[in-house]
């Protein structure tokens, strides 16, 4: 059996195994977080102690939430139409009542042709996205009031495909922050990485060398950091930031590119976009009259 003792006093954690020392490990206030992370996963620790978490820990404040993006590739302004009155009468209540807080809706701000459909739902953990995935199948009402979009025949579909991600959020960023409601653009970016271990770097430089807190107090107004664990052109990362308009986008871009702070963060060498970032990219969007970011 697998068991924890922690000591108050020297905060050193403790992990027996049958009885015998199987790891002794030191936790420094001031070790930053890859430190701890990089040596529990050589070790394997993350591996045999996850399943074991209680389910207190699990919904713990500090645990890091998930994210379905939704993007719906549409033809016409009627499947348009059909996709959007689904989300507003009958999937987002449906998904507020399973305990998600927020779902995100948004269009394009200049779409090439027809308007593709963003659409971010935040769930508290991976047991949570289980289970409402498995409510939706057996809700009664959700499939009589959703009938039209979710039964349409194939000669007339409601939507030409559906492209979809499950993000992990960032541990420096475990929770969705929902913007003031008000008039707003969106930006959301994606980072490609041609590598794993350049994609974890990546994460390591927004999480522990402080680029969140730059957009932070730049008053880029972050709505998410999102690993992509599922998902097409991985590995790669997302994250979403808001605006008042487009002047004011610009104005923020112009003062992080001549910040200290990110100043010196890039120059480290082992942060080079140049063996961490393969391709970015950018999609400005607003957000829909029901959105609730």
């Amino acid at each position: 059996m697998l068991k924890h003792r922690i000591s108050p006093q020297n905060k050193n954690v403790t992990l027996v195994f049958c009885r015998k020392t199987y790891l002794s490990q030191t936790i420094k206030p001031a070790m930053k977080r890859r430190s701890f992370v990089k040596s529990t996963l050589l070790t394997g620790v993350t591996a045999t102690v996850l399943p074991t978490m209680s389910k207190a820990t699990e919904t713990s404040p500090k645990a890091a939430e998930y994210y379905e993006l939704r993007v719906y590739n549409l033809k016409n302004p009627e499947q348009q139409k059909l996709v959007e009155d689904f989300l507003k009468d009958t999937a987002i209540p449906a998904f507020n009542r399973l305990g998600v807080k927020h779902v995100g809706v948004f269009t394009e701000m200049k779409p090439e042709g027809q308007t593709r459909l963003f659409v971010l739902v935040q769930f508290n953990s991976l047991a949570h996205f289980a289970t409402v995935t498995d409510s939706f199948a057996g809700d009664a009402e959700l499939q009589v009031k959703g009938a039209a979009y979710l039964n349409a025949p194939a000669a007339a579909p409601a939507y030409e495909r559906i492209e979809s991600s499950l993000l992990k959020a960032f541990v420096h960023m475990p929770h969705l922050e929902a913007p003031e409601n008000k008039t707003r653009i969106f930006e959301l970016r994606q980072y490609q990485s041609a590598t794993e271990a350049a994609g974890k770097k990546k994460i390591e430089m927004f999480n522990d060398e402080g680029e969140i807190d730059v957009f932070k107090r730049l008053g880029f107004k972050p709505v998410f950091w999102g690993e992509t664990v599922i998902g097409s052109q991985r590995p790669n990362l997302t994250y979403m930031i808001t605006f008042d308009d487009l002047d004011a986008k610009n104005a923020h871009w112009k003062a992080f590119g001549s910040d200290p702070q990110w100043k010196k963060i890039s120059a480290m060498p082992e942060y080079a976009d140049a063996l961490l970032v393969s391709k970015i990219t950018s999609t400005m969007l607003m957000p829909t009259t029901y959105s609730q970011i």
